[in-house]
């Protein structure tokens, strides 16, 4: 399946790639299938999104599908239909913190 993955700035800057990218996913689209894709075709991002060791969301970055915030699903929960098909994109969002 071809699913769309929109990445913030800092993060197309790193991998050189527009605000878009399409990636082939084999079998189930869950989150897990789709981060393990992302990395194997950008592996500069490698350590951006997920901790190289436990495979753990970075406390700064967020998932988002069909306007649902999915950072703390399960990896391997199905991602919407929608996001599988590619008629939606998977949102990568850097979160931001201060005070």
């Amino acid at each position: 399946m071809s699913v769309r993955v929109v990445l913030p700035a800092h993060l197309r800057n790193l991998a050189r790639v527009g605000s878009e990218v399409s990636l082939e996913v084999d079998g189930a689209v869950t989150q897990r299938s789709v981060l393990d894709a992302l990395e194997a075709r950008y592996p500069m991002l490698r350590g951006t999104l997920r901790d190289h060791t436990t495979k753990v969301r970075r406390p700064f970055v967020r998932f988002f599908a069909c306007g649902e915030d999915f950072s703390h699903e399960a990896l391997d929960n199905l991602l919407p239909e929608a996001i599988a098909n590619g008629s939606e994109p998977f949102l990568v969002v850097g979160a931001i913190a201060g005070g």
